[in-house]
């Protein structure tokens, strides 16, 4: 659910640090997930359930199966955030290397090898829609969407200017069974559970 509407940065970015101070005092105080996209705040209301998290959970231990040690799946904070675009977001699971991760705030966006996210049952059209057109303006090189709604997904690659701004140019749909690459692992989408 969108509960903020408009581009941040039409009134600047006193607009975006206030919508930033909004989002983290609610973070601690209402459930759910709050993040500030290129259209305004979104708020998937719903706590994630048992399929997104044990998703979530095999696609961190597959991918860290067939990565070196210094490139890890983390799951969980922090935020990954461009203040230049006026975007805050926070992806199920960031590949990202150790070095990388040793900051005092939020995620670099650019320093992300690829960003994963799990389809909210209460919100789908905030991954499918709202994250491919904000993660290649965030310089997220490999975006990778799984649907436990349909069994099926799709990585995203290939930033490429458009009159819009920056999208991805490539789009790779699987189902799932099928063996599927992300940045330069491929892992097996065998067994990863469906809504009900």
């Amino acid at each position: 659910m969108t509960i903020a509407s408009g581009s941040a940065q039409q009134g600047g970015s006193h607009i975006y640090r206030a919508m930033r101070d909004l989002v983290q005092s609610m973070n601690d105080t209402i459930p759910g997930k709050f993040e500030i996209t290129k259209k305004g705040i979104v708020h998937d209301m719903m706590a994630p359930i048992g399929p997104h998290e044990l998703t979530t959970l095999h696609l961190r231990k597959r991918l860290e199966k067939v990565m070196p040690d210094a490139i890890v799946a983390h799951t969980g904070e922090p935020d990954v955030e461009d203040e230049s675009e006026s975007i805050m977001r926070r992806p199920d699971v960031m590949v990202i290397t150790w070095a990388d991760m040793e900051v005092p705030d939020s995620f670099d966006p650019r320093t992300l090898i690829a960003a994963i996210e799990i389809v909210s049952r209460s919100n789908p059209d905030n991954d499918w829609v709202g994250k491919v057109r904000d993660y290649p303006l965030m310089g997220i090189p490999v975006y990778s969407i799984f649907d436990p709604r349909t069994g099926t997904g799709a990585v995203f690659t290939d930033i490429h200017p458009t009159p819009d701004g920056p999208r991805y140019a490539t789009r790779k749909d699987f189902v799932y069974g099928e063996d599927v690459t992300i940045a330069d692992w491929t892992i097996s989408t065998e067994g990863l559970p469906l809504y009900g």
